[in-house]
């Protein structure tokens, strides 16, 4: 067994679950596992971009965790971030 971490945030809300899984655990069966969703309703772990300490994972249902790792599952973006910067210099005019 291996202790890994599964994270989500959001503006008013953040969660980091610790468990404990057994070697060749996927990002996603670690996901599921952590009972995240059941705190988080809106997360969709067929869905949802994840990644490992802020690098992504192409496929979670196919990465094999490490120990110490935290999963961490994305929000989808509201806004392109470059189109959010044109509308903050935009407004400093």
């Amino acid at each position: 067994m291996m202790d890994v971490e599964v994270a989500f945030a959001r503006p008013q809300k953040q969660e980091i679950i610790s468990l404990q899984v057994p070697e060749g655990t996927t990002a996603l069966e670690a996901v599921k596992r952590s009972g995240i969703v059941d705190v988080f309703p809106e997360i969709d772990p067929e869905r949802n971009d994840m990644g490992i300490f802020g690098k992504i994972i192409k496929s979670p249902a196919d990465h094999e965790l490490r120990a110490g790792d935290r999963v961490e599952i994305y929000r989808p973006l509201l806004i392109d971030p470059k189109q959010a910067r044109l509308n903050r210099a935009k407004k400093k005019d």
